[in-house]
């Protein structure tokens, strides 16, 4: 099940692969997430030290989280994966020239999971050409919808 989908990421990326991250959360942004108060619209995935961080997402804090916590909305999370997909994603970046981005957040058996995207960047022509199939396809769908009426 979806919580938040970066939307901006597939306007302005080719997606070449997809890997499932865990994230590592504090409690009260795990309450805020589940309350529907996060955005990836800015976010990135960085490399340091051979560790995978989501940086940027911003996690808006609840009212009521607790006095003792001083939440900080747009800190840097730790992104959990296996040791050979680091090792496969920090490979493609450095020598491949592909931008790892988060594409989504979502529930994976009561856990929130990222996916991340390995991406190549578009250019100004190709976003036009996207969204240009896409209004074709609208118009298509809606001519068939007309049709069957």
């Amino acid at each position: 099940m979806s919580i938040v989908d970066n939307k901006k990421a597939f306007h302005d990326y080719f997606i070449e692969e997809r890997f499932e991250a865990g994230v590592s959360l504090e409690g009260w942004e795990v309450k805020s997430i589940r309350a529907g108060r996060v955005q990836l619209k800015e976010a990135y995935v960085i490399v340091k030290k051979g560790e995978v961080y989501l940086f940027g997402a911003h996690i808006s804090p609840l009212p009521t989280a607790s006095t003792h916590v001083h939440p900080d909305p747009v800190r840097t999370r730790k992104l959990l994966l296996r040791a050979e997909e680091i090792r496969k994603l920090i490979g493609k970046v450095e020598r491949a020239g592909y931008t790892m981005v988060p594409l989504n957040l979502h529930y994976t058996r009561g856990r929130i999971k990222c996916d991340v995207g390995l991406a190549k960047g578009k250019k100004q022509h190709d976003k036009r050409d996207t969204e240009r199939a896409r209004d074709a396809q609208r118009e298509i769908d809606k001519a068939m919808k007309q049709n069957r009426r």
